[in-house]
């Protein structure tokens, strides 16, 4: 089996833009999720965009999840291996 560069979950052609990104996020208002405020999700992805596992701009190689979904969502928080990246705890 050839071994996998980069991200996880998905091959170098695939790319999300930034409309896309809005467009899931807006489709999950109102569904039952759970977001944080808006500086936990700045320093979410402050973070996010300093890692050297972020691929694309937007893709976690160790979960292959978008992280402007993912540092989003409550719930959630960095999949890094060697533990959470993030230093804003889980909440709102």
């Amino acid at each position: 089996m050839p071994a996998i560069n980069g991200c996880k979950g998905c091959k170098a052609d695939v790319r999300v833009t930034r409309g896309q990104i809005n467009r899931l996020l807006s489709a999950m208002e109102g569904k039952g999720f759970v977001f944080v405020g808006d500086d936990t999700y700045g320093a979410r992805l402050e973070t996010c965009r300093a890692c050297p596992s972020l691929e694309y701009g937007t893709t976690c190689m160790h979960c292959g999840c978008l992280v402007d979904v993912r540092g989003k969502l409550a719930e959630k928080d960095c999949p890094h291996p060697e533990g959470s990246k993030w230093s804003v705890p889980n909440g709102y």
